[in-house]
C-alpha cells in the first residue's frame, strides 16, 4: 500500500505547475468524489466544510479527527485518484497522528491553517505555524510518503490587522512555511488580479487559489501564475441552491 500512496503523492504534486494550474474540485463524500472523477479531474479535494455539512456538523473543528478519517477512508475506497484533505488546524492532533491517520485512510495531501478553533479561534504566530508544517513535513518523511502539505493563511479570510500591509504579512508568514517544508501555500480568499499575481510572483512555492464553480471564469486563473485550484464550500452551496429551484417545483 505503500507503494500506491506514494505514487499518489507525488503525481499530486507533479500536478502543481504555476500558469497551468491543476483544478482540485472539493468534495465530500463517495458520491460527489464519483461525480467528478467521472467528469474527468485527476485529483481531488476533501473541504472541512463541505464534509462537516454532509454529517450534520459545524465548520471550525465540528468534527472530530476520526469523522473525517471515516469520511476520508469512504472517498478513496470510491475513486482511484490522489486525494488532499483539509485538516483544518489540526483537530488538536500532533502531527504523527494526523499523517499516520490520513495515510491509513489512502489521503496523500494536506490543508493545514493558522486559525486554532480549538482555541477559541486564535491565530497562530508565523513562528508556531512553520513549526507545525515542520512537524507534519518529519512525520511525512518518516512514513515514507511525501504527502502534499498544503500550508493555509487565514490573514485575508480574517482581515487581520491593517490592510495596507496585510499582503506583506500574508507573503512572510507562508514564507517561513515554505522553508519549514510545505509544498504548496494558500492565501485563502478571493483577491483582486493585481493581489493574486503579487502572490504568486513573490511567494517560493506554487499557490493554490479559491473559486466559485458556478461563477469564476476558469481561464482567468493561468495568467495570474495560479498552480491550484480549489473550490472550498462553494460546488456543494451551488449545488444546494439547485437542489432548493428543483424541491420547489414539488412544494
Amino acid at each position: 500500500m505503500n507503494d500506491v500512496l506514494k505514487g499518489r503523492a507525488e503525481a499530486l504534486l507533479a500536478l502543481h505547475r504555476p500558469g497551468n494550474p491543476v483544478v482540485l474540485p472539493t468534495v465530500w463524500d463517495a458520491w460527489s468524489a464519483r461525480l467528478a472523477v467521472d467528469a474527468g479531474f485527476a485529483a481531488l479535494t476533501a473541504g472541512s466544510h463541505p464534509l462537516a455539512d454532509s454529517i450534520g456538523k459545524e465548520d471550525n473543528e465540528g468534527m472530530v479527527f476520526d469523522d473525517v478519517l471515516t469520511r476520508v477512508a469512504q472517498i478513496t475506497a470510491a475513486v482511484d485518484v490522489p486525494l488532499s484533505v483539509d485538516i483544518e488546524s489540526g483537530y488538536g492532533e500532533a502531527p504523527e497522528r494526523l499523517i499516520e491517520g490520513l495515510l491509513s485512510a489512502g489521503a496523500v495531501g494536506l490543508n493545514i491553517e493558522d486559525t486554532v478553533h480549538g482555541e477559541g479561534g486564535r491565530l497562530r504566530s508565523s513562528a508556531e505555524h512553520a513549526e507545525l508544517v515542520a512537524g507534519l513535513r518529519e512525520a511525512a518523511d518518516k512514513a515514507g510518503v511525501r504527502v502534499v502539505v498544503n500550508a493555509r493563511t487565514d490573514l485575508f479570510l480574517r482581515q487581520d490587522g491593517d490592510e495596507a500591509d496585510r499582503v506583506d504579512r500574508a507573503i512572510a508568514r507562508l514564507t517561513e512555511a515554505a522553508e519549514a517544508g510545505a509544498d504548496v501555500l494558500y492565501p485563502v480568499g478571493v483577491h483582486p488580479p493585481e493581489v493574486m499575481r503579487r502572490l504568486t510572483s513573490e511567494l517560493p512555492l506554487p499557490v493554490n487559489a479559491i473559486a466559485r464553480p458556478d461563477q469564476s471564469d476558469p481561464s482567468s486563473y493561468g495568467p495570474l501564475g495560479v498552480a491550484r485550484i480549489s473550490f472550498g464550500p462553494f460546488w456543494q452551496a451551488a449545488l444546494a441552491e439547485r437542489s432548493k429551484e428543483l424541491l420547489a417545483r414539488w412544494i
